[in-house]
């Protein structure tokens, strides 16, 4: 290089100095973020929001666990306020049940999507009757049953259950579920009115919050097991044996 000639830019010139190094964190960090920006606000746009609000609006699809219609996908509710059985502790409903569901007939009370009722239905129940006030879930029940293929072995009363108990006061059920809003009184009230569609050897399952007690007896129906998972519980009741001193109010279902 001829003495005087102007050399190539330097790094500070070019814009790789000390300077554009503390910069460059930074500017990643924008990027990242603006990145997941872009992607919640798709999963806006086609109805996903992130996984805590998928778990609050209960968007995730459901499936039954077993019998004839295994692996089949349920449609969940797409508004707040309805919160269903989750497939676990269907489950584990299911595993106590069992021996009891082939030619039951079952009342599904407080239905929602109908997830329960169905997996009866799959599990050889001989019919279920399901009951929800709600217009927009019995809708959803009627679209689950279709989607697996159940045209028959099934009644939907959109009613809520005292009404609903009016215009079945002639049946009688084998499995009452009953799983009104958590946190909400009246677990007692809606005992009273299932105990007037049971017969002696129906059982009654109410799905509550682990957090809530369930009552001991109620409507003639004395509990007779809880069934614990995660934040959720399951109370099982029979119609109230005669009992003599030393008996338990624990027992098998």
């Amino acid at each position: 290089m001829k003495p005087g000639a102007a050399g190539p830019p330097s790094a500070s010139e070019w814009g790789w100095g000390p300077a554009s190094r503390k910069r460059a964190p930074a500017a990643r960090a924008r990027r990242r973020s603006e990145a997941r920006r872009s992607r919640a606000a798709e999963r806006e746009r086609v109805g996903v929001g992130p996984r805590e609000q998928e778990e609050k609006m209960h968007l995730p699809r459901m499936r039954i666990i077993a019998g004839h219609f295994k692996g089949r996908r349920l449609d969940a509710p797409d508004w707040e306020g309805l919160r269903p059985t989750s497939d676990k502790l269907r489950e584990t409903l299911f595993n106590v049940l069992a021996p009891r569901v082939p030619g039951a007939r079952v009342l599904d009370g407080y239905a929602g999507t109908g997830a329960v009722g169905i997996e009866a239905l799959s599990r050889g129940a001989a019919h279920v009757t399901f009951v929800e006030g709600d217009p927009r879930a019995a809708k959803l029940i009627a679209g689950n049953l279709a989607r697996c293929g159940v045209n028959e072995r099934h009644a939907i009363i959109r009613a809520g259950l005292p009404d609903a108990a009016d215009g079945l006061r002639a049946e009688r059920f084998d499995i009452i579920f009953l799983d009104p809003p958590y946190g909400q009184p009246g677990l007692a009230e809606a005992l009273s009115v299932a105990a007037r569609l049971a017969r002696e050897e129906t059982v009654v399952v109410v799905e509550h919050a682990a957090r809530d007690a369930a009552p001991d007896a109620a409507g003639g129906l004395s509990r007779t097991r809880v069934v614990k998972s995660g934040d959720s519980a399951l109370a099982f009741y029979r119609c109230a044996p005669t009992r003599t001193a030393g008996d338990s109010t624990e027992g098998p279902a």
